[in-house]
């Protein structure tokens, strides 16, 4: 049915698609919801939506590939002078700016994978692709195995516990500081007492 409301000719078909999906996936749950049904939401048909995502679950996982580039593009773009973890800490700073406009929607996103066994194999999968992607670019900074991608899985792992403690809604710090305090923490347990 065409809905005349969300006609096909509005801007922004991707958005509305991922927006309709998270909301459908939090009131009904993953399994439950049908691409059908995220269409239908948005006023668009179910074709418009394999243009944008392979399937249902990558609606979740769809700006990995820009959150990649940029991680990849600071690190390999950070002066010489700049140590490894550094360059990494600026690139996970980056990423935190870029995801501080969409702190509701990461908290949301979040609680629907929590709550799916295989979609938080595939977050588990992303966060080794982006570790991965890391450490490749450290190597082309000249920096050697292992320390390459011993830094880019320490970069994952302090990302990955910031970012829990921001979509906590009991803490209020923004992501960037507290990826800086996180990696803080990491150093001062290397160095130890």
């Amino acid at each position: 049915m065409y809905n005349l409301e969300m006609g096909r000719w509005q801007p922004n078909a991707r958005g509305r698609l991922e927006q309709a999906a998270l909301e459908l996936y939090t009131e009904r749950g993953f399994e439950q919801t049908t691409v059908a049904e995220i269409a239908e939401r948005t006023g668009l048909t179910e074709r418009t939506f394999f243009r944008y995502f392979a399937d249902k679950r990558e609606v979740l996982f769809a700006g990995a590939g820009s959150l990649q580039e940029l991680l990849v593009s600071t690190v390999a773009g950070a002066p010489d002078s700049v140590a490894p973890i550094d360059a990494v800490a600026a690139a996970l700073a980056a990423a935190g700016a870029v995801f501080e406009e969409r702190r509701d929607y990461s908290r949301r996103r979040q609680g629907v994978i929590a709550a799916n066994a295989a979609l938080q194999e595939r977050e588990l999968i992303k966060l080794a692709s982006l570790a991965s992607a890391i450490a490749e670019a450290l190597r082309g900074r000249g920096v050697k195995e292992p320390a390459a991608s011993l830094t880019a899985e320490a970069g994952i792992a302090v990302f990955k516990i910031a970012f829990e403690r921001w979509i906590d809604e009991a803490d209020r710090h923004d992501l960037a500081q507290l990826i800086r305090d996180s990696l803080d923490q990491l150093k001062a347990v290397i160095a130890g007492p």
